[in-house]
């Protein structure tokens, strides 16, 4: 490839699906593994691949972001001249022409800091919660503002920002944006597939744990960059304290008092899931993951308001809050 390209895979004990991972990404660039105390081999596996090894000290408190910048300082440290960095989680494949294709982009685009593609579930079909996360997915493609895990972005603009906030304990990559935006930088997406993700997710448990991840991300985000004219994550905070707290309290706490104002309140929710079920269906989506997606995404308001009711709690104490798993690993994916 004519521009000097590098990729940073961040893990832990995701065994068989690190090693597709980087079977998809050596002989492509430099390609370095961040490893967070695996005990599956994942380390010795890595470095058979011919792959850098970069293994965190689990003694500072760990964060994907954290993990991210200790990639790219040692890629940078090898790699002088490396032009574009390529971040990708362990359980996740690069799709064939994925890179080609993100290098085009920066290329032609000189002011484009991030081009992010379609992350698509590798076993879609296999759980209702794996559909799930496919369908939030599927996002418009054009100018955007944040990516995601997965993504290229230009090593220029990564260093005028500092990179991720390694303090972020979820939701890193918007926040990263939001400053890259603020230096005239812009994040894309662009149609074209880019990675498969394999989420393992079974549970109901698993799902629940997920938003409660979302809540607190969207909370901390709100918290560092809420203020206009930016507005990060104000409109999703004001969502999950209506509908995942107010509004069940207040359905609660009428039930006896005043039934009737309390059973209004619970109508809201069903002319909530209506709207939802119709934006989704005009952007394509089929009747059947339309009705799943708008029923979770309405149930997912009230796990979310308990994150940022964690996120709250936490720094009323003045302590950071600990890292949110629902894979029982240390690294969750998005």
């Amino acid at each position: 490839m004519a521009h000097r390209i590098g990729i940073i895979a961040i893990g832990r004990n995701e065994g068989d699906r690190l090693r597709v991972c980087l079977e998809s990404v050596v002989g492509k660039g430099r390609v370095v593994y961040v490893d967070s105390g695996s005990t599956d081999g994942s380390v010795e596996m890595a470095r058979g691949m011919g792959v850098e090894v970069v293994g965190l000290d689990l003694s500072t408190p760990f964060t994907a972001a954290r993990a991210r910048n200790e990639g790219f300082a040692r890629l940078s440290a090898l790699e002088p001249e490396v032009e574009f960095a390529q971040f990708v989680d362990g359980d996740c494949e690069v799709v064939a022409g994925w890179l080609e294709r993100a290098v085009e982009e920066l290329t032609a685009k000189p002011k484009a800091a991030v081009v992010c593609g379609r992350r698509r579930e590798r076993h879609r079909e296999a759980t209702l919660y794996n559909r799930l996360c496919d369908i939030e997915w599927d996002t418009p493609v054009g100018e955007a503002k944040a990516c995601g895990g997965d993504a290229m972005i230009r090593a220029a603009a990564f260093r005028e920002v500092g990179g991720y906030d390694a303090s972020v304990i979820a939701g890193e990559e918007p926040e990263m944006c939001v400053r890259l935006r603020a230096k005239g930088w812009k994040v894309f997406r662009v149609d074209a597939d880019m990675t498969l993700h394999d989420a393992a997710m079974t549970r109901f448990g698993q799902w629940w744990k997920r938003n409660v991840r979302a809540g607190h991300a969207y909370a901390e985000g709100y918290t560092m960059h809420g203020a206009p004219p930016e507005r990060h994550g104000a409109k999703s905070v004001r969502s999950n304290w209506v509908w995942g707290l107010l509004v069940p309290a207040l359905i609660v706490a009428l039930a006896w008092p005043l039934p009737i104002v309390s059973a209004v309140l619970l109508l809201a929710y069903p002319l909530m899931w209506f709207r939802i079920h119709r934006g989704e269906r005009r952007r394509g989506r089929s009747a059947c993951d339309a009705r799943a997606y708008s029923m979770f995404v309405l149930l997912g308001k009230i796990p979310q308001a308990m994150g940022q009711l964690k996120f709250k709690w936490s720094r009323l104490r003045g302590k950071r809050s600990k890292l949110i798993e629902y894979k029982g690993a240390a690294l969750a994916a998005q």
